[in-house]
């Protein structure tokens, strides 16, 4: 199957909607909620409320839609819940990534994130037809930790300014950065050991080309790496921030 194929199958309905509702939330956010805040931060923050608007929403909706498939496999036809869903991502990915083209055209490593998401998403949805409950549950992993995140990203970009801001982040930054090591550490890699052996044994390749699958897993084996080595500096700076207030104290 020729990815150019892409180009003539019809958008279906949700997605320019989901898109839209993604519009009108960045933009409610940028101008009303987050009016007060300085422009240097609004942008983040805004792509925090439509990323909140998305994560945990997805992981409940990924959820049912996977346990509402009987035949679930990594090769199974996606069916019309989980098409939903992955135009529920698709639409947020989009309005994300657009986000970065203007205010962070420089930031290659996301803009890069973004689009290989997309096209995972994309190859799924419009083109393979099939592979929804492996996509999904990688969904599922990626965002389950997307509420604690957004809420330790705001802190975070507030702490130096507001106490409650810099209280939250110090009583989110262990148990987040925790939950992230799991999921992203071992959660993902086991479930990316087990889809990378079913598709290498070829069960899939009637339905989904080997270059495709792939591609697939060449993609989230480099989001996962990335978010390893991310979460490790985090815990590194943890650890010289709490080293550096017990050496105060002892003084």
């Amino acid at each position: 199957m020729d990815i150019s194929a892409l180009k003539f199958l019809p958008i279906s309905e949700p997605l320019p909607r989901f898109f839209t509702s993604y519009l009108i939330l960045y933009l409610v956010a940028y101008f009303l909620i987050f009016r007060r805040w300085s422009p240097k931060l609004r942008p983040e923050a805004a792509s925090c409320a439509i990323s909140l608007a998305h994560g945990t929403p997805a992981v409940f909706l990924a959820w049912r839609a996977i346990l509402s498939d009987a035949a679930r496999d990594f090769h199974s036809p996606n069916t019309p819940l989980q098409n939903v869903v992955l135009d529920y991502s698709i639409a947020y990915f989009l309005m994300d990534l657009l986000h970065y083209l203007i205010f962070y055209p420089t930031d290659i490593l996301f803009i890069g994130h973004h689009l290989a998401t997309l096209f995972v998403f994309l190859t799924c949805r419009y083109v393979a037809y099939h592979g929804a409950f492996a996509i999904l549950v990688l969904l599922i992993l990626a965002e389950v930790t997307s509420l604690c995140q957004n809420v330790w990203t705001l802190a975070s970009a507030r702490k130096s300014d507001v106490e409650f801001a810099a209280k939250v982040y110090d009583f989110l930054s262990p148990p987040f950065y925790a939950l992230y090591s799991l999921v992203r550490g071992f959660l993902g890699p086991y479930f990316v050991y087990r889809m990378f052996g079913f598709y290498l044994s070829g069960a899939a390749d009637n339905v989904i080309p080997k270059w495709m699958w792939i591609s697939w897993v060449f993609v989230v084996f480099m989001a996962i790496s990335v978010s390893i080595l991310w979460i490790s500096n985090l815990w590194i700076e943890l650890y010289r921030e709490r080293k550096k207030l017990v050496e105060k104290k002892v003084r």
